[in-house]
């Protein structure tokens, strides 16, 4: 199946476009966010629609899922929703959409997760062995997103998991386990139409964020081995959560596994000769920073920088390349003679 972006979206409204009949994108606008916005994907039966990723608890993202369902004439109180992963622009809004006959279907991973959240403090402790500075810590939780969070619908979710399959009109979407991104991450499958909703597991222009905050973790290696799962599927057309969709989703894969298989290079030859922490690994890679240098960086970019190098380091270190040694409390790298 060929697909230009031209014909295949036939616009409803400024916002909100039809990909494959009764399947649309919904663009959620998110505020203060180089993501710029969610595709919001609605697939509208009359008997029962399905609303996938909702978008930051904010009124401008409110407003904008408001008038895409009422442009589709969608009604919330037959509508279901499902969140591909647990990440606050995915499900930040779910409370507000919520019906008594709403269905909330989430990855059974990251709703065990969220069940068990119990604040910041352990992640804030494994960021300082890993060398994060305590004023920058606090200045990454100052406003953390989680304050905004009603999770009390989370225990009534419906946990999914791999080949589960969700049924709404003429799609019937198999339950896609994509850990990487985030542990649950789970995509939408449609085989008969050879399509993906993806959320945040492969996306265009961008890679998607892969980070690790615990030893137990090894989150690159679960994303690289999604990416294989994806890659042996038929699939035409890939729905991603942010930017254009993909029609050519086997050489994104390829660019994606390159991608981090450089990201690995960078590392080992930082760390050629020396021995450091996941924070000054982090500050010596490559990153595209808009204002300048890494002492420039804003602390929630070098949060999510440190984070990334830290799963990388991990996937090293499994690998049998590194090996770790504490210094004051600081846990530094170094490659395995």
């Amino acid at each position: 199946m060929a697909f230009k972006e031209n014909a295949r979206l036939n616009k409803v409204n400024a916002m909100c476009e039809e990909i494959l009949p009764n399947l649309f994108r919904n663009k959620i606008p998110l505020p203060d966010s180089p993501l710029k916005y969610l595709n919001c994907y609605i697939v509208r039966d009359s008997e029962r629609s399905l609303i996938v990723d909702t978008g930051l608890n904010r009124k401008t993202c409110l407003d904008a899922m408001q008038r895409g369902l009422n442009t589709l004439a969608v009604d919330l109180s037959k509508s279901d929703i499902f969140i591909t992963h647990r990440h606050d622009d995915h499900f930040g809004l779910v409370s507000k959409l919520l019906t008594d006959s709403t269905r909330i279907f989430f990855g059974r991973s990251d709703k065990v997760l969220l069940e068990s959240w119990n604040g910041v403090g352990t992640i804030a402790d494994y960021a300082r062995l890993n060398g994060f500075p305590e004023n920058e810590i606090q200045a990454v939780f100052d406003k953390h997103p989680a304050a905004e969070f009603d999770l009390d619908w989370i225990r009534q979710s419906k946990a999914l998991d791999d080949g589960d399959v969700i049924a709404i009109g003429a799609y019937n979407f198999k339950c896609l386990a994509t850990p990487g991104h985030t542990i649950g991450h789970t995509c939408l499958y449609e085989p008969n139409k050879k399509i993906l909703l993806a959320g945040d597991h492969i996306l265009m222009d961008i890679s998607p964020n892969i980070v690790c905050w615990s030893d137990a973790e090894n989150p690159l290696a679960h994303f690289l081995a999604s990416l294989d799962k994806v890659q042996k599927l038929q699939v035409d057309l890939v729905l991603p959560g942010h930017r254009r969709l993909i029609d050519n989703p086997k050489d994104r894969i390829a660019e994606l596994k390159k991608h981090h298989a450089c990201r690995l290079d960078e590392v080992l030859a930082l760390l050629n000769g020396s021995c450091m922490s996941a924070f000054q690994i982090a500050s010596n890679m490559t990153w595209d920073i808009v204002n300048g240098n890494w002492d420039q960086f804003p602390a929630p970019q070098k949060w999510f920088a440190t984070g990334e190098a830290i799963a990388h380091i991990r996937y090293l270190e499994e690998a049998g390349r590194l090996t770790r040694k504490t210094d004051k409390k600081i846990t530094k790298f170094e490659i395995r003679k």
